[in-house]
């Protein structure tokens, strides 16, 4: 997650209430087959109960906005900037991210009355100084940073069920299965020296900047994500078991953590766990729930490698953000429908691994106070990823955005692409 640099003036004014409501509702209605039992569980340090999610996008716009900016708010508990606040020191300190499933209490019940008090107090606050660019950035900022715990929710009531025996369903939406895929296909990529990094004035966070020149050496880049089928091959072929394969701090993990099979894969390999419940494990559908490790040993068994952040936005800025995201519902990649000979799945279905370490831009800079707390501090030993998945919202997502995890992270939707150095 980063911080917003800029916004331009047409996401300012009348528009922004309607935004902010709409985007509020949405987590809440992402919530709504959940029992409040299920909102309260965490499975581990990585993921968080899906009520404190809810608060928590509170607490960003309470702290943020209003105990800034509305002189007559009153904060609804005294206590909540404590268990709220996520990482943020120069605020405070706050609870500890492990042990936030411990919180029984406030219940989901309470989390929704602090959530409507803090509504209607952002909706005066909009309506009276929200054409003003300042308060427009900072709404901007939350509206986005609550786009992303929207799909922090999805993913992380993912890990809760699944941890679950009975892997019981979110909702009842199973996806179909897809149609065999053509055989993989190479598309040379874009070479030479270009500037990468966000090119504009529209929103963008800080990590996407500043604009800067790179180096590309001849390359090509996969057609489309790999399939469940290939990577199951992979894992009949000895994958896992062969350190010659692995990163060393890779083949450490697969030892230590005992990974033989993707995150949520059945030990027949036919099976998978899906927000749908358990359901037949389709060899067509692009592979997620794969790991950094995971996948760089994939490229590696496959004689390829992972494509750079670089080299997959000079591709992805030639197509517009289309695929499946968090808005079709689903919340499950889905195979190719149709290769048109170019590139395909750039965006949605599966955030794509890179080969980028996750570091600053030449020239960047965190943003002063608080707010550069949202991104600086972690550009370090996390790996970059691309594209959004089928838990973003299709609005969210952009040739320029910078995802980013540690290697060993496999709960979120991320998959593989393939690249491979051309002569020259």
């Amino acid at each position: 997650m980063s911080v917003i640099q800029s916004v331009t003036a047409s996401e300012s004014g009348k528009d922004l209430l309607s935004r902010f409501q709409a985007t509020r509702a949405q987590s809440e209605q992402l919530c709504k087959p959940l029992s409040p039992e299920d909102m309260t569980v965490q499975t581990m340090p990585d993921v968080s109960p899906s009520k404190w999610h809810l608060a928590h996008t509170s607490w960003f716009f309470e702290r943020f906005l209003l105990q800034e900016l509305a002189p007559d708010y009153r904060v609804f508990h005294p206590r909540f900037d404590y268990l709220f606040n996520s990482y943020y020191f120069t605020l405070g300190q706050m609870f500890q991210r492990p042990r936030r499933g411990l919180l029984s209490r406030p219940g989901v019940s309470e989390i929704l009355d602090y959530r409507a008090h803090v509504d209607a107090a952002m909706a005066t606050l909009i309506r009276e100084r929200g054409d003003e660019p300042a308060v427009a950035r900072l709404v901007i900022l939350g509206i986005n940073h609550e786009q992303q715990h929207q799909e922090l929710i999805l993913t992380d009531i993912k890990h809760v069920l699944g941890s679950n025996p009975l892997w019981p369903a979110y909702h009842d939406k199973a996806p179909s299965t897809a149609s065999p895929p053509e055989a993989l296909q190479f598309h040379a990529g874009v070479d030479g020296i270009h500037s990468i990094g966000y090119q504009g004035d529209d929103f963008h966070f800080d990590n996407e900047g500043p604009g800067h020149q790179v180096l590309i050496r001849p390359h090509t880049l996969a057609h489309r994500l790999i399939t469940n089928g290939e990577y199951r091959d992979f894992i009949r072929d000895g994958g896992y078991q062969d350190p010659a394969l692995w990163l060393s701090d890779g083949w450490s993990t697969v030892q230590n953590e005992g990974w033989n099979r993707p995150l949520y894969w059945g030990e027949d390999l036919e099976t998978l766990f899906t927000l749908a419940g358990p359901q037949p494990l389709d060899p067509h559908a692009p592979v997620c729930h794969v790991s950094f490790y995971e996948a760089e040993a994939f490229a590696r068994w496959a004689g390829y490698r992972l494509a750079t952040e670089a080299e997959w936005e000079l591709a992805a800025r030639q197509q517009s953000p289309q695929g499946n995201f968090q808005d079709d519902g689903l919340f499950q990649p889905r195979g190719l429908e149709k290769d048109r000979g170019k590139l395909g799945q750039l965006y949605g279905d599966v955030w794509e691994w890179t080969a980028s370490p996750y570091a600053p831009y030449p020239g960047y800079e965190p943003p002063k106070g608080p707010v550069g707390e949202y991104n600086g501090k972690f550009m370090c030993n996390q790996m970059v990823l691309r594209g959004g998945s089928c838990a973003t919202p299709q609005d969210h997502i952009r040739a320029s955005y910078r995802n980013f995890f540690y290697p060993h992270s496999r709960w979120q939707f991320s998959g593989i692409r393939l690249a491979k150095d051309l002569p020259g």
